[in-house]
């Protein structure tokens, strides 16, 4: 319902008093109602409009509301008011403006930054027309008067939003719009603002700091996009500068300055001014950061020097490229002192005034790469001060880490990266230097502290990627380099510093490789890791790194390790228990650390030197408490009827899977599951699993668990697995998810691909089957707009046409043959459909490799019965209908692929039927789709080249025209 023709009396008080944000629920609708009536209604927003010129109404909430609707009119249907109507905005918004002038206090914040909004959307619609004036309008007004500049100032940022603002997406017609209005303000406005704003810094320093600062932010907005010269002179950046030494407004010149020196400009130039912003700030003694306690301040002041020193990286890299040898020598002079002011910045001691200095710091680092010598000022200097920064904090929580470590974790993320460009740079002064700091503060450990310690450690271990060697091979090679790392590697060790987890572990499988050159250490390291310093620390974190890295280090050394094998696997035995789910005691570890002490229990057994009786014993004791838990869990969970507690018996039966799944990680093709004579270990598990499969609850992550160890068995056990497979698959058909055939498929094709002949006759038997419990599933109705259910549905679409071509790949044709003709044609018509119907390039990509074997298999003289027949019925006009689809995109990448397979098709056709088929697409197929005899007759001819890819190209040109 529209409001016609309101007069200011008639405005609906009852609806006013619901823009209360404390008002009642009803009231607050009927405002949002009458809200709406006044911003559809043709003139209604005149209401407000005079409400606000002849400010009637006191209420702040009433009168955002007035803004509110007004800003919807300039904004949706400016174009549609009379000329009369524009005038009343431009009228109401002045009057409303020269009422601020008069009033003791200013308005609140929020309706200033509204009216200012308002201003902006008005000048956006007017200044390249009606209004050109805009901002002389503005300045005659508001003079020097405190409330009429803090709006112009408002207004000023709201057009920078409008118009400027890079991160606001703006139409092609609005881009074309700001640009005029940029080039209009530059010719006409420009300099008057920016004397405004020289005037209004003076005459506000003092009495109004708060307009100052808005003044100096919109300086720095301005700055980018108008004439530097204008701000960067010595009237104006003098005045900056004198603002720098006001405590109100320091800050806010600090990034207005920044803002002037990342200005783009000539390099030469940009020196100059870059020096001569530092001779001035350096003189009123900015430089001297040691006396300067206001963190705030300096956080701005680096990332000022930050932007300075970037510039002058820029300038040099500029004018290096350009060949002007002088003007960049210049430019790397004015580098190199700001060099000392950078250090002091980066050691200090809060580390967001270190982190604002770490860009221009590895610019300068890049720099010293690129000129390819080390002596400039400060290399070794920047390694300490990197060195000192990446220690811990006291007040660091490492049991329990919140957003300040978070900071710090990704500030010391940004030293490594000084650290490697360090390295980079001068990689033996960079090992050096550590090699110093590490040990000298090693030789003292015991009295120094905790972070001092893990620094130091931590170091060493970041020498690993600053200097990285080809598969971790940090101790063959240079000498040097080699020497350095072993002394410290072996002071490391040797030192009783395994207590230092944090570091300690990861470092010493970082250096792994260390340990072949001097495996003496492997023991007292092993110890480490299996007594409270690693796995069974007091802190569940550690712990769970030190399973990881214990896998790792074993992996790396198992050689070594032969004498100490069944010692180990007795330390580690009760970390080896299931846990069962009516435990009430929290494990050491969780199941998912337990997945790698279980698979570094199996690399121990599986690569010690022991004969094969012993390693089968040793095999057997690690998997018998699993299944022997098994059975007991899965007998309970039958009789279950508690869903939450079937739910956690199901979870303890799938772990037990997965870990004696994990322990055949350890098998290779070196050391088989049979020469380590664990078959029949392994076989007794499979035996133990499978019953799982027919338990009628939990049935999703038990039969996943089962068929994840049946994939691993393929792989270990080869043609052992092969009588366990008949009965698996008979219970995994059973009362299928789309998602359990989806998984089951890729199982089957496994064993397809690689049994092959072996599996035929199983195939045959299970084929049908599998194949009808996937068409009932694809056959189920879904809603419409269930999203989940159609991917799940495409998903297995596509494992069914994957699973087809394995089979037909795999040379198995007799399994597809052998289906009865009914079963064949079925589904040879849903290879057709996925071919054309539904618009899945990969899918369709399948079928089209599926159809071109096929024709290889059965097309010729002496293939299948009536497949010729098929070929030119069906697999032809697949191969024309399915590029004509609108929705086969060929602008798609994988939908070009699909087209290629589908050229091959064709290929392989002709390669079958010959002549025959030439004569059958010039005289019945193509004309039938009304092409031309010249296109026809070209079709064939280029069918008949040998080169495939001149087909291919030809198609993709065919249905592109055919498609316009």
């Amino acid at each position: 319902m529209a409001c016609q023709s309101v007069s200011i009396i008639n405005m609906d008080e009852q609806a006013l008093l619901g823009l209360n944000p404390n008002a009642d629920a009803c009231y607050r609708q009927k405002a949002m109602v009458y809200f709406e009536q006044l911003k559809e209604s043709q003139d209604a927003w005149e209401v407000c409009a005079e409400a606000l010129a002849k400010g009637i109404y006191s209420d702040d909430h009433v009168k955002f509301f007035c803004f509110q609707v007004l800003e919807h009119q300039i904004k949706y249907r400016h174009g549609g008011l009379s000329p009369a109507q524009q005038q009343l905005i431009r009228e109401t918004l002045m009057k409303w403006l020269q009422g601020q002038l008069m009033n003791s206090q200013p308005e609140k914040p929020f309706i200033r930054n509204k009216a200012a909004q308002v201003f902006a959307l008005t000048f956006v619609m007017e200044y390249l027309t009606h209004w050109p004036k805009f901002f002389f309008d503005l300045l005659s007004l508001v003079g020097l008067n405190p409330h009429g500049v803090d709006v112009y100032l408002r207004t000023l940022m709201a057009i920078d939003a409008e118009v400027v603002d890079r991160d606001i997406l703006h139409s092609p017609e609005e881009v074309r719009r700001n640009t005029l209005i940029k080039d209009g303000m530059r010719e006409q406005v420009i300099p008057s603002l920016v004397e405004s704003w020289y005037q209004i810094l003076g005459a506000y320093q003092q009495s109004h700091p708060e307009i100052t600062c808005q003044c100096l932010e919109v300086v720095g907005a301005y700055v980018s996009w108008i004439d530097l010269n204008l701000i960067a002179n010595d009237r104006f950046v003098n005045l900056l500068l004198s603002q720098m030494s006001v405590e109100d407004l320091r800050e806010e010149a600090c990034d207005c300055l920044f803002e002037i020196v990342n200005k783009g400009m000539d390099p030469t130039d940009k020196t100059k001014l870059v020096e001569s912003l530092c001779q001035v700030l350096q003189s009123a003694g900015f430089f001297n950061v040691d006396q300067e306690e206001d963190v705030d301040f300096l956080a701005k002041f680096s990332r000022l020097v930050n932007g300075m020193g970037q510039s002058l990286v820029l300038s040099w890299t500029k004018l290096a490229k350009g060949g002007d040898v002088k003007a960049a020598a210049e430019a790397l002079r004015a580098l190199e002192t700001k060099v000392p002011l950078l250090l002091q910045l980066l050691v200090h001691d809060d580390d967001d005034i270190s982190a604002n200095i770490v860009g221009f710091c590895y610019d300068y680092l890049n720099v010293l790469k690129q000129v390819r010598y080390t002596l400039l000022v400060g290399n070794m200097d920047i390694m300490l001060a990197v060195m000192k920064k990446l220690t811990y904090d006291e007040e660091y929580n490492f049991d329990n880490e919140g957003e300040d470590e978070a900071m710090f974790v990704e500030y010391r993320k940004q030293l490594k990266m000084l650290l490697d460009r360090l390295a980079q740079v001068s990689p033996d002064l960079l090992l050096e230097a550590v090699g110093r700091v590490f040990n000298n503060t090693i030789q003292r450990w015991q009295t120094a502290s905790f972070m001092e310690v893990e620094v130091a450690i931590r170091l060493l271990y970041m020498l690993g990627e600053a200097l990285p060697a080809s598969h971790g091979a940090h101790f063959s090679g240079d000498t040097a380099k080699t020497s350095a790392l072993q002394d410290m590697m072996r002071t490391l060790v040797s030192s009783g510093l395994s207590g230092y987890q944090h570091t300690f572990f990861e470092t010493v499988v970082r250096y792994d490789k260390f340990f072949l050159v001097e495996p003496q250490h492997i023991p007292n390291v092993l110890m480490s890791f299996l007594d409270h310093r690693g796995l069974r620390h007091s802190s569940p974190k550690v712990r769970s790194r030190v399973a990881y890295l214990f896998s790792r280090f074993v992996k790396t050394l198992h050689k070594h390790m032969n004498s100490f094998i069944e010692d180990i696997l007795s330390r580690i035995q009760d970390l080896l228990e299931l846990a069962p789910p009516e435990n009430g005691f929290p494990a050491l570890l969780t199941s998912d650390d337990q997945l790698f002490i279980f698979e570094t229990a199996g690399v121990l057994i599986v690569h010690g030197e022991s004969p094969a009786e012993r390693k089968q014993a040793l095999m057997r004791s690690l998997l018998t408490p699993l299944t022997d838990a098994f059975r007991l869990l899965l007998a309970k969970l039958a009789s279950e009827r508690e869903e939450e507690r079937q739910a956690a018996l199901a979870d303890c039966l799938s772990h037990a899977v997965g870990f004696a799944s994990r322990t055949s990680k350890a098998f290779s093709n070196k050391q088989t599951v049979k020469q380590c004579g664990c078959t029949e270990v392994y076989r007794d598990c499979l035996q133990t699993f499978l019953p799982a499969l027919s338990c009628p609850v939990q049935r999703g992550s038990l039969r996943s668990a089962v068929r994840s160890f049946l994939h691993r068995m393929i792989i270990c056990l080869e043609e052992e697995v092969l009588p366990f497979v008949p009965a698996a698959s008979e219970h995994m058909l059973k009362d299928c998810e789309a998602k359990d055939l989806q998984e089951f498929i890729p199982l089957i094709s496994q064993i397809t691909a690689k049994f092959k002949d072996q599996v035929s006759p199983f195939l045959q038997q299970v084929f049908m089957p599998l194949v009808l419990a996937i068409f009932e599933v694809l056959c189920r109705p879904a809603e419409d707009n269930d999203q989940a259910a159609a991917l799940e549905k495409q998903m297995l679409r596509r494992s069914y046409f994957t699973f087809i071509q394995t089979i037909t790949s795999s040379g198995m044709n007799e399994v597809l043959a052998n289906q009865g003709v009914e079963n064949v044609e079925r589904v040879l018509f849903t290879i057709i459909q996925g071919a054309v119907d539904f618009p899945d390039p990969i899918a369709q990509k399948t079928c089209f490799i599926i159809l071109s074997k096929l024709v290889e298999l059965w097309g010729g003289k002496d293939g299948m019965a009536g497949f010729p027949d098929f070929i030119y019925k069906h697999i032809v006009p697949a191969c024309f209908l399915a590029p004509l689809k609108p929705s086969f995109d060929l602008t798609d990448a994988q939908t070009v692929l699909t087209l290629s397979e589908c050229a091959l098709t064709l290929k392989m056709i002709h390669l079958r039927r010959g002549p025959e088929f030439i004569q059958y697409l010039q005289q019945e197929y193509l004309p039938s789709l009304q092409v031309s005899p010249d296109i026809t007759q070209e079709v064939c001819q280029v069918l008949q080249q040998p080169d495939a890819k001149v087909l291919k190209n030809y198609m993709k040109a065919f249905f592109q025209r055919a498609k316009l």
